[in-house]
C-alpha cells in the first residue's frame, strides 16, 4: 500500500460536477468515459492537494460550475506517512480560493509540506519543442515537489522583477532606484536558481539507476541568451551590467526566467526537440517517474500520480510497462483515458470509475 494517498474525494458545484464522491484505496485510480464528460475535472481537484493553481493554472473563479456560479468547494482525507489529513478547499463566487488543514486555516506551504501531487496532461505534449516558458514551469514544478518552499522564493523574485521591469519602462536612470531591487532579485534568483540545479541531479540520480523501457533524457539548465549568472553576487553584478541594456528593452534580460531546460534522448544524442512525437512523450513519462522515484526514496513514499489520457498516446508494450512501474512505485495515480481497454495491463491492480455528463452534469460511478 502506498504511503501518500486520497483516501476520500469530495466536488461540489465544481466545473462539471455539481456533487460527486469518491471513496478510494492507495491503488492507481483508471477514470474512464466519453470525452468531455468531466474526467479532467476530477484530475484537476486532486492537483489542489498541492501548492500552487492547479493543473490547468486555473484562477477560482474559472473553477466554479456554470452557470450558477455559486462557488465550489473541494475536500479530501489524506494519508501520508505523518498522519491522516482532512483538507478543505473553497471559494465563493469568485474570490480567492481559501484552504483549511484539519479545520484550521492554512497556507499553500503548509499543504506542500504534507503532500505531492505530480502530473503529465496532454498540453504538455509540446513541452520540447514550444517556448522556454512552458519548460521552466516544467521544471519548476518538479523542483517545487523536492523543495515546497521554492515556490515563495520564486514569488519574492517575481515580486522584485516587476518593481524594476516598471522603473525600466518608465526610464529611470537613477542607479539607486535599483540597487535594493536588484539585490532581492539576486538574493532570491540565487536560491531558485540552486534549487533548480539540485532538482536537476536527483532527477538524473533516478533515471540512472532505473530499469525501464521509457528513455533517459540528459538534461541542463541553460540560459536563453549569453551565460547564467548562478551566485548571488555574480546575479547582483550582472543585473547591474545589463542595467542599459534593460532600459532599452524594457524589461529584465538576466536572471532565472530567462533558463531554459534542454534535454536529450541519452541513448541517440538526439536534442528532445528533434524527437518523434513519440519519443517525445516517451521522455515526459520518464522524467515523470524519476521524480516520483526520487521523492519515494528521499520522502519514504511516492507521490499521487496525475496522468490525463496518457495510455492513448502509448504503445500496448510501453503502457504495460507504464502501469507496471506505477504499481512497483506504490503510487496511488489518477489516470484517465476513453474506454476500460486502455486499463486493460492493471486488471485488478486499479480501482475503475466511470464518468458520464447528462445535460452538462458529471455523474462518477465506481466500478466494482
Amino acid at each position: 500500500m502506498s504511503g501518500l494517498f486520497l483516501t476520500h474525494l469530495t466536488l461540489s458545484h465544481f466545473r462539471s460536477h455539481k456533487v460527486a464522491r469518491i471513496e478510494c484505496d492507495g491503488r492507481p485510480v483508471a477514470i474512464y468515459g466519453p470525452n468531455g464528460a468531466g474526467k479532467t475535472n476530477i484530475l484537476e481537484a486532486v492537483s489542489l492537494f498541492s501548492p500552487g493553481r492547479g493543473l490547468r493554472r486555473s484562477s477560482a473563479e474559472e473553477m466554479t460550475r456554470r452557470p450558477e456560479v455559486l462557488g465550489w468547494k473541494v475536500s479530501g482525507v489524506l494519508r501520508s506517512l505523518a498522519g491522516i489529513y482532512e483538507i478543505e478547499m473553497w471559494s465563493e463566487r469568485g474570490a480567492a480560493r481559501q484552504l483549511r488543514i484539519d479545520g484550521k486555516a492554512a497556507t499553500q506551504g503548509m499543504l506542500g509540506d504534507i503532500s505531492r501531487v505530480l502530473w503529465l496532461v496532454p498540453a504538455m505534449d509540446r513541452l520540447w519543442i514550444e517556448g522556454a516558458e512552458g519548460r521552466r514551469r516544467f521544471l519548476d514544478r518538479m523542483t517545487l515537489s523536492f523543495f515546497p518552499h521554492h515556490a515563495e522564493a520564486s514569488l519574492d523574485y517575481e515580486k522584485a522583477m516587476r518593481e524594476r521591469n516598471r522603473l525600466l519602462k518608465d526610464q529611470v536612470r537613477d542607479a539607486h532606484w535599483y540597487a535594493a531591487l536588484e539585490a532581492q532579485m539576486a538574493r532570491t534568483g540565487a536560491v531558485i536558481h540552486a534549487n533548480r540545479q539540485a532538482a536537476l541531479a536527483l532527477l538524473q540520480g533516478a533515471q540512472d539507476q532505473a530499469q525501464t523501457a521509457f528513455p533517459v533524457a540528459d538534461l541542463e539548465l541553460v540560459q536563453t541568451e549569453g551565460e547564467m549568472p548562478e551566485g548571488e553576487d555574480d546575479l547582483r553584478a550582472a543585473l547591474a551590467e545589463s542595467r542599459f541594456r534593460d532600459l532599452a528593452a524594457g524589461r529584465s534580460l538576466v536572471g532565472p526566467h530567462r533558463a531554459d531546460l534542454y534535454g536529450v534522448f541519452a541513448a541517440k544524442g538526439v536534442p528532445a526537440k528533434d524527437c518523434s512525437t513519440g519519443e517525445q512523450k516517451a521522455l515526459l513519462v520518464s522524467l515523470i517517474l524519476a521524480n516520483a522515484r526520487a521523492l519515494a526514496r528521499d520522502l519514504g513514499a511516492p507521490p499521487i500520480l496525475l496522468l490525463d489520457e496518457v495510455a492513448a498516446h502509448l504503445d500496448a508494450g510501453r503502457r504495460a510497462a507504464l502501469y507496471d512501474e506505477i504499481c512497483a512505485l506504490k503510487a496511488q495515480a489518477w489516470m484517465t483515458g476513453t474506454g476500460p481497454e486502455l486499463f486493460a495491463e492493471l486488471d485488478q491492480r486499479a480501482q475503475y470509475l466511470e464518468v458520464t455528463e447528462t445535460d452538462g452534469t458529471s455523474q462518477v460511478a465506481r466500478i466494482v
